[in-house]
């Protein structure tokens, strides 16, 4: 994965309980890394489904790497990370960040994330408040929300069923047709936008030995929850981002969420012509408007 990396950002390796973390950081030219540990952390975490990677915010941190520590990682069971064959729990998944953010940073960290990532780092800035600056969030959803099911397109005794489980992975995420279909029709509002780079980079991930394993937890939905009785807990300051065009959860829930805690989630911003991807989707208007709130 380091192929689809911007100029000047190499890979370094934390551990896990559940192995080893790969993250994309500012390792030479163009950036100054001298002190590069003492610049304010600002933190990536890419969705999760069928070929998810730090690629993700690829066309967006770049911007950010002369004023902040860029962290962005592969997480557990995606992309150049670790794949154990695991039983994959939201626990796992709070467990690895937290666990990253206390070996990477040496302050409070600004997160930027999308979607149920977006979500965990909700629950987890609840809990574990001291670990957080200020959270940027895209989409953010437990794909159960008040309580309705969004994200399973496909019946659960088919996805559990052996073999064939294999077979919807393998078709759905491990070939270039699926990954460029999917890309296209769900995740972005305007297909030309998606580009063969993206094609590639999500394939690579998603074709990584043992990659299924996070990809039909995701599927089967062991990791969604309703963040709708978590949401009012943050106290940490928040802004949404949301694609107007976004599929499986739309503008009107992400309203709905933000609704339910105004003191802390300070700005909805909606971005018009996007999907749910809107920082990959059009990177230059999701950097602008992630410049103005950093300021």
């Amino acid at each position: 994965m380091l192929q689809f990396q911007p100029p000047g950002f190499g890979q370094k390796v934390i551990h896990t309980s559940l192995g080893a973390m790969v993250y994309y950081t500012q390792t030479t030219a163009p950036w100054s890394i001298a002190d590069i540990e003492d610049l304010p952390p600002l933190l990536f975490l890419h969705n999760f489904g069928g070929g998810a990677s730090a690629y993700e915010w690829s066309k967006v941190y770049p911007a950010f790497a002369d004023s902040h520590h860029i962290l962005a990682p592969d997480l557990i069971g995606w992309g150049e990370s670790a794949h154990p064959i695991w039983d994959y729990q939201i626990r796992d998944y709070l467990n690895a960040i937290a666990q990253f953010i206390h070996q990477t940073c040496r302050q409070p960290v600004t997160v930027v994330a999308s979607s149920l990532t977006a979500a965990l780092a909700i629950r987890l800035a609840i809990t574990q408040p001291d670990l957080f600056q200020a959270l940027y969030l895209v989409c953010p959803s437990g794909f159960d929300d008040f309580g309705q099911g969004v994200g399973r397109r496909l019946p659960l005794p088919l996805i559990n069923t052996p073999l064939i489980d294999n077979l919807i992975y393998a078709v759905g995420a491990e070939n270039e047709f699926a990954v460029r279909n999917f890309l296209q029709s769900f995740l972005f509002a305007k297909p030309e936008r998606v580009s063969a780079e993206m094609v590639q980079a999500y394939l690579t991930s998603a074709q990584q030995p043992n990659a299924k394993f996070a990809g039909l937890a995701f599927l089967r939905g062991d990791l969604y929850f309703d963040l709708s009785l978590y949401i009012q807990q943050l106290k940490i300051p928040t802004v949404f981002f949301w694609g107007e065009k976004a599929q499986f959860t739309n503008i009107k829930l992400g309203r709905r969420l933000a609704n339910l805690n105004p003191n802390f989630i300070r700005a909805f911003v909606a971005i018009a012509h996007t999907g749910i991807l809107p920082h990959l989707e059009t990177p230059e208007v999701f950097i602008g408007l992630l410049q103005k709130y950093l300021k």
